[in-house]
């Protein structure tokens, strides 16, 4: 289980500082230590933070070896000048460079990068960060700079060449299969502009948000990022992002594997015409009328991990095409859905109003 301090903003505009707990990529616990309206409130936050994160943990007392208390042999008269978490630091910079990512040349883009590695935050906050590091930093105007620089230099298509290089060095020297998601990314700010835009969104939020369309290989290493306006449509993302890698790295031939929210006929199609296949995942909530076959013969019995085929005519007019569709029956997920409809048809009900006669006179 990984640990970690972080700062979050509020509702109320202050700054609340947690440590969060991980386990894999699933947070177990997360504990909050406060909230601060001011630099002086956050410091001292992040210093209690600290401070419980490592409880219990021994330090080698270096500032005392000049006040006179009882220091360590041979560091009689040392004098602290500064301290710097060089082996943290090697390793960073040492992944680094072995993704690929120095063909960049820049040491400032290099600090950022792995500065946000150990604490994500704000471009301006990076510096403290790499200031408790013991790490030499840029200066602000430097930052800025650099990030004219990203765009301007390409940065992008650099690190993609880069991570694609990194991710076939230890196969047989071709990527034959990609995974592609999309997740989106929300502002506290009411102000909407180019990219930020109010869109769907998966946490019924109301901020202006961004579309990031992330394209994986089978181990989950990344190979193409984009970004897309907040009110674009998911299933809109898929084509941009591997045309893009596609382009990148000439890529002819390749298998795309994509959730059901990318299924559409449209998408399919597209797929299809720019010469990529895929395969796209989805559940199913009621029986497929192509396996009328099968539940003629053997009504709704399905032996645990039985896979079935059929081809299925998927589109309307023009755009329709035949299309090999598997099927996978788990016993465990039917048994599961099944619990579920039977506690909701189980629960509570509404009590049909009382016919309360009405009164009148008769003739």
């Amino acid at each position: 289980m990984a640990s970690f301090v972080r700062k979050v903003p509020t509702s109320s505009g202050a700054r609340a500082v947690q440590i969060v707990h991980k386990t894999g990529r699933q947070v177990v616990g997360i504990e909050h230590i406060g909230s601060a309206h001011d630099a002086a409130g956050l410091a001292a936050l992040m210093e209690i933070a600290r401070q419980r994160l490592h409880e219990g943990q021994e330090a080698l007392d270096l500032a005392g070896a000049s006040s006179g208390s009882a220091v360590p042999s041979g560091l009689s008269g040392a004098r602290v000048t500064g301290m710097r978490a060089q082996l943290l630091w090697d390793v960073l910079t040492g992944a680094y460079r072995q993704l690929g990512f120095e063909q960049v040349r820049d040491e400032t883009f290099r600090a950022l990068v792995c500065a946000r590695v150990v604490e994500p935050t704000s471009k301006a906050d990076t510096l403290r960060v790499l200031a408790d590091l013991g790490v030499p930093g840029p200066s602000l105007r430097t930052v800025w700079r650099c990030l004219v620089r990203c765009v301007e230099r390409d940065y992008q298509g650099t690190l993609a060449t880069a991570c694609l290089a990194h991710a076939v060095s230890g196969a047989a020297g071709a990527l034959s299969l990609v995974l592609y998601d999309v997740t989106t990314l929300y502002f506290e700010t009411e102000i909407e502009d180019d990219l930020r835009k109010v869109g769907m969104s998966k946490e019924r939020r109301v901020d202006p948000q961004i579309q990031v369309g992330l394209l994986v290989d089978p181990a989950g290493f990344p190979l193409e990022l984009h970004c897309f306006a907040g009110n674009m449509a998911e299933t809109r993302t898929l084509i941009p992002v591997l045309q893009a890698f596609a382009e990148r790295h000439s890529v002819t031939d390749m298998v795309v594997v994509a959730d059901a929210g990318m299924l559409s006929a449209g998408n399919l199609n597209a797929l299809e015409d720019k010469d990529f296949r895929f395969i796209v995942g989805s559940r199913i909530s009621k029986a497929p009328y192509d396996l009328a076959e099968h539940f003629e013969a053997h009504g709704d019995y399905f032996t645990d991990g039985q896979i079935l085929e059929s081809d299925r005519v998927m589109g309307t007019r023009t755009a329709a095409r035949s299309r090999r569709v598997v099927y996978h029956y788990s016993f465990s997920r039917s048994k599961r859905d099944n619990r579920a409809i039977e506690a909701m048809l189980d629960g509570p009900r509404r009590s049909p109003p009382a016919l309360v006669p009405s009164s009148g006179t008769g003739s």
